[in-house]
């Protein structure tokens, strides 16, 4: 099937047929030489594989049908979006394409150089018109988590309905009050979409499937971490399924996340590993991955390591934590529980933000991991700041960490794989020691 079966409908919804099919070939050769071509790869990812050919066909689809049924289709970059709200209203909430290098130059007729790639790979799309979950959107979803995003809602707004939810940099009472009034803002928005007013029991259903989807994934971060000897899936396997749960329907996603779980734990009970047992165990902390960037998960996999988790918007940070619908009877201790939720997203706009530093921590001594690598995106001042604050931490606990900065840009990544294998060369030579120490 594929987006050559879905044409007509691409084209309806404003899609460049041609230059989307010419990325979209280009985004399935990348796939295919960098996942299908691992070995022991468990079979249950044969559905992500699948979902990766009909991640701009079939998939689009069934957004658009949705839509015709007047169901929200929101489009979003950030894991702030309420996205409980919008399934409870029967829509789909998406993440929009913003990890490719492609669409900058088009960016850049509008946007400065010197930001976020994120930003300009996002808005390179709709400019181009080749991403069709942008096409798609009643909305796009924007938020304040940092200043360049903040302005260039307003030139996105020309080309594309958006709708700002302020979000507070700080978490004193006043900043939470006026945080739940953006919630609730947003609900109305969604009724303003929809035609239709949106019941407590709706908004708790949608929040129900939506924390299924979250402990899936928390099952799943689980199995591929907290075994030193085993490690049951690639990291690159693991962040791909992850990314896919910001565009799959969710209650299918949550099934088939589930099922590779439970392949997984047979692995695990089987020691089934597919790395060998002295591999590196590293864990990535920083910004987030949209597919299709995978360079560092590759670069580090193909050199001798092995990622286990990732401390990003992608990745721990989006899962941790579920709303709480104990005793939830109306709609105003639901929009409670929904800001006390995302209010524990400890995103680097936040001052303070000395609980990311505590998680991380805390997650590679309960993982027992070897080293971890601070990722961060070109000029994306916020986690480039705070990697001073999360280094000096690791550091004061004898953690060893590598830091990356860089974009979208396939450049650097003979650079990256240098810098990484030499790292993982002073890990290996460090565990050496230790064992030599301990005789």
């Amino acid at each position: 099937m594929g987006v050559e079966a879905h044409k007509d409908l691409l084209a309806s919804i404003g899609v460049d047929v041609d230059r989307h099919a010419k990325m979209m070939g280009m985004g399935l050769e990348a796939y295919q030489n960098q996942f299908l071509l691992q070995n022991n790869r468990p079979e249950a990812m044969k559905y992500f594989d699948w979902f990766m050919s009909e991640i701009q066909g079939d998939r689009i689809a069934e957004i658009n049908k949705l839509k015709e049924q007047k169901k929200p289709a929101v489009g979003t970059f950030c894991i702030f979006v309420p996205e409980e709200i919008i399934v409870g209203a029967g829509g789909a909430c998406f993440g929009l394409c913003g990890g490719s290098g492609a669409t900058i130059a088009d960016a850049e007729t509008e946007l400065p150089r010197n930001i976020c790639p994120l930003i300009k790979s996002a808005h390179g799309f709709k400019l181009q018109r080749t991403c069709a979950y942008t096409q798609s959107s009643d909305f796009i979803y924007g938020e304040t988590t940092c200043e360049a995003k903040k302005k260039t809602w307003e030139i996105l707004n020309k080309h594309h309905p958006v709708h700002v939810m302020n979000i507070p940099h700080m978490k004193r009472e006043k900043d939470l009050k006026m945080w739940k009034e953006e919630i609730v803002e947003f609900k109305e928005h969604i009724e303003e979409v929809t035609g239709k007013k949106l019941s407590v029991e709706e908004m708790k259903e949608g929040t129900r499937i939506v924390n299924e989807k979250r402990k899936a994934l928390l099952r799943l971060d689980s199995l591929r971490s907290m075994n030193p000897d085993v490690v049951p899936i690639s990291g690159k396997d693991g962040l791909f399924v992850t990314q896919m749960g910001f565009l799959d329907d969710p209650v299918r996603y949550t099934q088939k996340v589930n099922e590779l779980c439970d392949e997984l734990e047979k692995r695990v009970e089987d020691k089934v590993s597919v790395f060998e047992k002295e591999t590196p165990r590293l864990m990535v902390l920083g910004t987030p991955f949209a597919p299709p960037n995978w360079k560092l998960h590759t670069a580090v996999e193909t050199t001798g390591g092995a990622i286990i988790n990732e401390e990003s918007c992608i990745g721990h940070r989006y899962y941790k934590d579920n709303v709480d619908l104990e005793g939830v009877e109306d709609e105003d201790t639901l929009m409670s529980r929904l800001m006390n939720r995302y209010s524990k997203i400890d995103c680097a706009c936040f001052t303070p933000n000395t609980p990311r530093i505590d998680k991380i921590l805390e997650m590679y001594k309960d993982r027992k991991a070897d080293g971890v690598i601070y990722y961060s995106l070109s000029f994306c001042h916020t986690y480039n700041v705070e990697s001073h604050l999360v280094t000096e931490a690791l550091e004061k606990e004898g953690i060893p960490c590598l830091v990356i900065e860089s974009d979208y840009s396939p450049e650097d990544a003979g650079q990256i794989k240098t810098r990484v294998e030499a790292f993982l060369e002073s890990l290996t030579f460090k565990k050496k020691a230790q064992a030599f120490k301990g005789k």
